[in-house]
């Protein structure tokens, strides 16, 4: 917990620097996201700034994106969205641009912390969403904790890793547990297939 901490109060912080967010998007299928952003720098070095960060920070499902970084870049998408076959964008409830370069003060107190606390090998699969990969030691874990503060979150990826089967193989259940059922949106424009064995969990809190 001491390290969730840190995490957040440095990420807090690095947002603090510069005004900065992210923005949920769904394009059509010919929506070119990497392009867009190279296009939002571009324009944002046209008002003068230096080093303009713009990129995708997280890779939900097929033509759904999250892209993070410099305000004014997230504004030239929002106001050029139709030239860039955007259908629908969205600016997200956050204080900054999460996994991006903007985030690169937060790594080294991330990085120290992590020096101190007990890191065990995971006993079960469990997916860095770095790259969609299973952890596979304790220095492993460090690192990608680490690395996931500045890279894009590979969400559609993991899922593909996570349920990737030969054919014939069953796929296992899947439950949601608790309100809303976003998961399970997700898992079903990724994989149709598994998503026939998933089911949603409510939970009910009980006061006496």
């Amino acid at each position: 917990l001491y390290a969730v901490k840190v995490r957040a109060e440095t990420m807090q912080k690095a947002s603090e620097l510069v005004p900065s967010g992210m923005l949920s998007v769904i394009g059509r299928p010919q929506a070119q996201y990497n392009y867009a952003c190279l296009q939002a720098k571009e324009h944002c070095k046209s008002l003068g700034m230096e080093n303009p960060v713009c990129s995708v920070a997280n890779y939900l499902f097929p033509d759904g994106r999250v892209i993070a970084g410099h305000q004014q870049a997230l504004d030239f998408l929002q106001e050029n969205s139709r030239r860039l076959k955007f259908m629908r964008t969205k600016t997200l409830p956050v204080s900054g641009a999460f996994h991006t370069e903007l985030m690169v003060s937060a790594t080294e107190p991330l990085r120290e912390v992590l020096r101190q606390v007990e890191v065990r090998r995971p006993e079960i699969s469990v997916y860095s969403n770095v790259d969609g990969k299973r952890y596979m030691n304790e220095s492993h874990v460090r690192r990608q904790l680490v690395k996931q503060l500045v890279s894009p979150v590979k969400w559609e990826q993991t899922l593909h890793e996570i349920y990737e089967r030969t054919q014939g193989q069953h796929f296992p259940h899947t439950y949601e547990v608790g309100p809303g059922r976003q998961l399970g949106a997700t898992l079903q424009k990724c994989n149709r297939k598994a998503y026939q064995t998933y089911a949603h969990v409510e939970v009910t809190a009980y006061e006496d």
